[in-house]
């Protein structure tokens, strides 16, 4: 390990041999992290952190620090889980669950500086957070949304997979898949068509998620019909399911639309 000597790294931590921690860091007691990881100077690794492999941890990040929840009982230990190839850049401010089940950080997630996620959240895989966006607790992110800057996530609001999040955007509904939302409150204002195209979707999956947009947006229909509808038009296609789920999962009722529709959705 490469430990510098200012650093203060409890022997009750589970650290892999080759393992870099910076200078004046603080690693606590029952404290995982996997190999090839590396933290910089002055981060705060709290107990009960399990930290994967390969992930780059910046400066002055604080991660599994205490649930800002007025009615959690410090005494009660909880942990935060952080999986692989993650990059955690300065400043940002990861909190352990309130709960058993831990909060969650999957795989290959940029977390840019001064991000903060709060206690409970799930994050999926290769999602970027950009600069001080804040999620609240119990907030669900899929795989490959993007966040952009000064975001703001409501508690138990959840965000699917393929979306994007325009900067400074209040969300306090939920965002489907493959969506572009952006306002304060945040709206559906068409589809993530660049996201789609950096993912490598086919034409054909990009007219088929064009088209269920429409019905679920741009019709008259009620969002129960809308659902009908996309069952009926979409049977048994894998991407339109995706959004089907997660709209039927839905308990906070899935952002509105916009009046005013990108261009770039088409």
């Amino acid at each position: 390990m490469k430990i510098h000597p200012t650093a203060i790294v409890s022997p009750k931590a589970e650290i892999h041999e080759n393992v870099e921690i910076g200078a004046y860091t603080i690693i606590e007691d029952d404290v995982v992290i996997g190999k090839n990881t590396t933290i910089g100077a002055y981060c705060y690794i709290h107990s009960g952190t399990i930290i994967g492999e390969n992930n780059q941890i910046f400066s002055y990040a604080n991660i599994g620090g205490l649930p800002q929840d007025i009615s959690f009982d410090p005494k009660k230990k909880t942990k935060i889980v952080i999986g692989n190839h993650n990059i955690i850049r300065e400043y940002a401010n990861l909190h352990r669950s309130t709960k058993e089940e831990p909060t969650r950080i999957g795989d290959e997630n940029y977390i840019m500086g001064s991000v903060h996620i709060a206690h409970d959240c799930k994050i999926g895989n290769r999602n970027i957070l950009v600069h001080s966006s804040v999620l609240a607790g119990h907030v669900e992110i899929g795989n490959r949304a993007f966040i952009s800057g000064h975001v703001g996530i409501h508690q138990f609001c959840r965000v699917g997979d393929y979306s994007i999040i325009g900067g400074l955007a209040k969300v306090v509904q939920d965002i489907p898949p493959y969506m572009m939302a952006d306002g304060n409150p945040a709206e559906i204002v068409g589809i993530n068509i660049v996201g789609l195209r950096r993912a490598n979707f086919t034409e054909e999956q990009k007219r088929k998620i064009k088209q269920a947009y429409k019905i679920l947006y741009k019709s008259e229909f009620s969002i129960s019909k809308a659902l009908e509808e996309l069952k009926l038009q979409f049977p048994n296609d894998p991407d339109i399911q995706i959004l089907i789920d997660f709209i039927e999962k839905s308990k906070r009722g899935i952002a509105s639309s916009s009046k005013t529709t990108h261009a770039a959705e088409f």
